[in-house]
């Protein structure tokens, strides 16, 4: 029961395939889900490219129709597919059967409820847990639900092209990581004015040429070299599942998560004078000023794509961002896409008629460090030693522990996703920021 538990995240469904998920628990989730779900209706379901996740679907959606819920197989598709599904067609909710980009032998299932609204363990996924738990489900419907195949592709590629317009012909390179990217983006380029250098479109569930995670650099040296072997104008990477997308300037260099809400804020302030828009407690200062510098209003929030969605919300904002990638548009239901990111990255930068590096230059005021993750045994000790070290500067705990001085800051918080805490930092010269890891990684290290 323990192992049952662990595989309930704080934003999705994660666990190694046949020792912590199998056919029976996807089952017994897809019936607690379709007992909690807020509303009557239809339930769309989708799937990766990963070895189990075919199996997995199908007894997921064999736990809906148990309980009486019509659905929509959806196929293969990424996950911000399914998001979409939910809003275009207004159905009950959606299930798409993925790990992201967890390892192979790892898969999961992202849960969303009517009106677009993400299903994370303080919304709805810990009274699914509870049930599936507790093996408490509803009787089974006298009628099982029906069954229909569905393919949503050209309704979802006609969407994601009314945000470019009169796009700039770029030359680029696209990594697509042997994820779920690698099936949609073939049906959308030959629509866009762009000359495409494809890296690993080719779906496979294994991974074999890197993890498909963006934020890491090391992801993104095949990448790298092809933009800088080929002189092109950047390049852009995916996710396992087409969620979230992460790119490379010109000159080869990772653009960060913030340097890239930066570049998209502003276009929207453009298109939304004076809006809010949503960033996490992870993003640089330097994003802060120029969101005000643009006339618009920083909204920070916790970490988290659950928790970004749900303030972009509730506060009608038109865009909102978190530092890993994932980007939230209010014209897509206010849900994420990683497809959507990059569209939208590339009309800013076409509209902007600057090369991406001269935009990261402009934006990148403060000397920053890649999201670093420590393995702590005792993290309570470690909150507290670190708010001692650090009483003389100004402290909140949004989400985790922000510590905030005139000249540097940082937050670390626990990861809620990976058994680890994550630091960001920053600082106005890179002799302040040596300073201050020292300082952090003394105390964290003991």
């Amino acid at each position: 029961m323990e192992e049952l538990s662990e595989i309930f995240k704080a934003y999705d469904i994660r666990g190694e395939v046949g020792t912590q998920l199998s056919q029976q628990t996807s089952k017994q989730i897809a019936r607690a889900y379709a007992d909690w779900l807020p509303r009557a209706g239809a339930v769309a379901v989708g799937r990766d490219m990963r070895p189990d996740s075919e199996s997995l679907a199908q007894a997921f959606i064999e736990g809906l129709r148990e309980q009486g819920r019509d659905v929509y197989d959806l196929g293969q598709i990424t996950s911000d597919m399914s998001y979409f599904a939910v809003g275009k067609y207004d159905l009950a909710g959606s299930a798409v059967i993925t790990a992201s980009h967890n390892p192979g032998k790892d898969n999961g299932i992202k849960l969303y409820r009517d009106q677009v609204i993400p299903v994370g363990l303080d919304s709805g996924l810990d009274a699914i847990r509870d049930a599936v738990l507790a093996t408490k489900f509803k009787p089974a419907a006298d009628r099982p639900g029906t069954l229909a195949t569905k393919d949503i592709t050209r309704d979802w590629i006609e969407h994601c092209l009314t945000f470019v317009d009169n796009l700039k012909p770029f030359h680029i390179a696209i990594d697509a990581g042997n994820g779920m990217a690698g099936a949609i983006l073939p049906q959308i380029l030959p629509k866009l004015p762009l000359s495409v250098e494809p890296l690993y479109f080719e779906l496979d569930g294994t991974f074999p040429n890197h993890e498909a995670n963006p934020q890491k650099p090391e992801n993104l040296a095949d990448l790298i070299k092809k933009v800088q072997d080929q002189g092109l104008d950047f390049g852009i990477a995916f996710d396992g599942d087409g969620d979230r997308a992460g790119f490379v300037d010109d000159l080869g260099r990772p653009v960060w998560g913030t340097d890239l809400i930066s570049i998209v804020a502003k276009y929207y302030l453009q298109k939304y004078p004076s809006a809010e828009i949503i960033h996490d407690v992870r993003t640089s200062r330097a994003t802060q000023e120029l969101i005000k510098e643009w006339g618009g209003t920083p909204i920070r929030t916790k970490a988290g794509r659950v928790n970004i969605g749900r303030v972009l919300r509730e506060r009608g904002a038109p865009f909102g961002g978190e530092t890993t990638g994932h980007f939230f548009f209010k014209e897509n239901f206010d849900a994420d896409s990683g497809l959507l990111t990059a569209l939208v990255a590339m009309q800013a930068l076409s509209d902007s008629g600057k090369k991406l590096s001269e935009l990261v230059d402009a934006y990148r005021r403060y000397a920053i460090i890649p999201e670093t993750n420590f393995e702590v045994r005792d993290k309570p000790a470690v909150l507290e030693a670190l708010r001692q070290t650090f009483a003389d500067g100004q402290q909140d705990e949004l989400d985790g522990l922000t510590v905030n001085y005139p000249d540097y800051w940082f937050n670390i918080r626990l990861s809620n996703t990976e058994p680890v805490m994550r630091l960001n930092a920053e600082a106005k010269s890179e002799a302040q920021l040596d300073k201050l890891l020292e300082k952090i990684k003394s105390v964290v290290k003991g």
